[in-house]
């Protein structure tokens, strides 16, 4: 998933090379791009938490479930997000968010989701600046966290620094050839 606001930037070509990664190692990879989606933010109402089938108020009113159940079906996940203020842009953690309802659920003891296969889940984080050693911090542990609930594990990430203008991954043939084969590596890792 292309987890950017910004259309043609460096996430955007992040998930194209992880998509490409995951072809050359022999399946087919589909890029789907947060942005064009619609996703309500979550209210924290805390109906989902006593509602049946812990459903949201706000189901059916955006494109949100669409989405989880893209996340359900794909056999591993791969995200690409850019960095603002030390964590994802707003668009992504309102979709984090509306995730409280599987939360709930897999807290709940909902057997539905107890059934559901474990996978793995990898993440690219691109940040603009040059250095920061907690830089990617918050985020990795909130991805940790929205994981868990689709019975999903963090098993790899992948943080680059220094890309912030448009155009800066797309000027690094280095830096591509490591999301390439993050992605590749990945699959072949645990995807087969």
């Amino acid at each position: 998933m292309a987890c950017s606001p910004r259309q043609g930037g460096n996430s955007d070509l992040a998930a194209a090379l992880m998509a490409r990664g995951i072809v050359s190692a022999g399946t087919a990879a589909r890029v789907v791009h947060l942005r064009d989606h619609a996703v309500e933010p979550c209210r924290g109402c805390q109906a989902c938490g006593s509602a049946p089938g812990f459903a949201c108020p706000l189901m059916g009113g955006d494109h949100a479930e669409d989405l989880f159940r893209l996340m359900l079906a794909a056999p591993m996940l791969f995200f690409a997000s850019p960095i603002y203020f030390y964590h994802v842009p707003a668009l992504f953690k309102g979709f984090i968010d509306r995730a409280q309802r599987y939360y709930e659920a897999r807290a709940g003891g909902d057997p539905g989701v107890a059934a559901l296969p474990g996978k793995k889940a990898y993440v690219l984080l691109l940040g603009g600046r040059t250095k920061g050693e907690r830089l990617f911090e918050g985020t990795l542990l909130t991805m940790r966290y929205f994981l868990w609930p689709f019975r999903a594990e963090l098993a790899g990430e992948l943080c680059l620094y220094g890309l912030d203008a448009p155009g800066d991954l797309d000027a690094s043939a280095a830096q591509q050839a490591r999301v390439v084969e993050f992605a590749r590596a990945a699959w072949e890792g645990g995807g087969r």
